[in-house]
């Protein structure tokens, strides 16, 4: 991931909230996110590699002025967790089981990073690197950032993953990061992983969770509202024959 050292860090983060922002990353369009409290900075996914990582790192720091704090990682795809291997000394999150899937199927995370067109080299770096989740979720844990800013994150899968982890950020509009249980720039992609018949249900939680006036946040693509994740879900049971 480069960035022109000339391009302002804001120009890259699109402000959803005070305090909320989102950066689509150069390459596969992932979605990386950053919420900001008084004491730190939770930043939601981190990129394809290690370098991608150090600079969500900076820019986040550059542009709330604090140090980023806490990681949640959404689900175990390259895109959104190879750049952990950035974030050590952070505290990071995800849901139940994820730890060991990054510990056990390494050897297949690089792979798909590589076949889906990474740099060999950079994908063994961020792998020889990578920080996994210490704090696993099981069904929703609430962290406080300082200020009275909280943050709740809630294991609303399985769906894309067996371990797909939302993030909603209460607020006027309320923000959840729905990482790629929600595509907007092209059709959700079923990988071997996904379980197709409980991927529905888990757009159910995840409207009930940010509810009709919250934005919400695709892992990849443009922000949509609650209706386009009714569709999203609807074309999916439809796609699948789930009721």
């Amino acid at each position: 991931m480069e960035s022109s050292a000339e391009e302002p860090v804001h120009s890259r983060w699109e402000m959803l909230a005070p305090g909320v922002a989102r950066r689509r990353l150069p390459g596969w369009d992932a979605t990386v996110g950053a919420v900001a409290g008084a004491t730190g900075v939770l930043v939601v996914d981190t990129g394809a590699t290690l370098g991608a990582g150090a600079e969500i790192r900076r820019e986040v720091r550059a542009l709330f002025g604090r140090p980023v704090t806490h990681v949640v990682l959404t689900h175990p795809h390259f895109d959104h967790v190879l750049g952990a291997a950035a974030f050590a000394g952070v505290q990071v999150y995800g849901a139940a089981g994820l730890d060991g899937v990054l510990l056990q199927e390494r050897e297949a995370l690089c792979a798909d990073a590589v076949r889906h067109g990474a740099e060999p080299d950079a994908v063994a770096e961020a792998a020889d690197h990578l920080v996994r989740p210490g704090h696993l979720v099981c069904g929703e844990l609430t962290l406080g950032l300082g200020g009275g800013r909280e943050v709740l994150l809630a294991n609303v899968g399985p769906g894309h993953t067996a371990y797909d982890l939302a993030v909603l950020v209460p607020g006027s509009p309320e923000v959840v990061f729905c990482g790629d249980l929600v595509e907007e720039s092209d059709e959700p992609q079923a990988g071997p992983d996904a379980l197709p018949a409980q991927w529905p249900a888990a757009l159910d939680r995840l409207l009930a969770l940010g509810g009709a006036d919250a934005m919400y946040v695709p892992g990849h693509g443009a922000v949509v509202d609650a209706a386009f994740v009714r569709q999203q879900r609807e074309t999916l049971a439809r796609r699948f024959a789930v009721p």
